[in-house]
This record gives C-alpha cells, structure tokens and sequence, in this order.
C-alpha cells in the first residue's frame, strides 16, 4: 500500500512541477506574475528559464528512473533537489508577505522529503 501512495505522490510533484516548469520556459517575467507565480518578479529571465528546466528535469528524474528500472538513485536524489527548490522559494514568498504561498512551498517540500526517504 505505502509503495502506491508514494508513486501517487511522485505523480503528483511530477505534475506539479512539469507544470510549473513548463510555464517557466515559456512565458515571460510579467505573464508569469499575471499567472501567479509572483516569485518570479525580478528575476533575470536566463534565472527563470534555468528555474524551469531544472523543474522539468526533476520531475522526470521523480518518475522515469523506477518506472524504467534504471539508475533508480536518481529518484530520491531528484526529490531531494525539488524539495530544497522549495526553501528559497518560501524565503522569497514570506519576503513577498504572501504566506499561504509559503505554506504550499513547505507542504511540497515535505512531499518531496517523503518521497525520497522512501525510494532510498
């Protein structure tokens, strides 16, 4: 039972942060702000975009290495690189007063630190 709820977490951040990376690369500082992801702002955009890959990478290094069979390491190891994603996410969100931000940035970090505790 603990081996689905964890791959159900791990496709949840996957989503989470496929999602957010996605949007990273893509659109611009001020779009970005608009959709609200306010962590952005004031950013330089090479930050941003390097933000969004790193994002996009993590969450397939939360699901393809188990589901493939192989380098499985990189599981934890990318959850555990998510997660502290998160720390200096919350520092900018508690600076930006927005604290039911800051509560979802350590709720995913949690996750994160949850997921890798269990596939190491």
């Amino acid at each position: 039972m603990m081996h689905i709820t964890i791959w159900i977490l791990q496709g949840l951040m996957a989503f989470v942060f496929i999602f957010s990376g996605i949007n990273k690369t893509y659109f611009d500082e001020q779009t970005l702000v608009r959709k609200g992801q306010t962590g952005v702002e004031g950013l330089p955009s090479w930050l941003i975009k390097f933000i969004g890959i790193a994002e996009i990478l993590g969450a397939l290094g939360l699901i393809l290495p188990m589901l493939l069979n192989k380098y499985v390491i990189l599981t934890p190891l990318a959850a555990i690189g998510l997660g502290l994603i998160m720390i200096p996410a919350a520092i900018i969100h508690y600076r930006r007063n927005e604290v039911p931000t800051v509560g979802i940035n350590l709720f995913i970090l949690i996750i994160c630190g949850i997921i890798a505790f269990y596939r190491f």
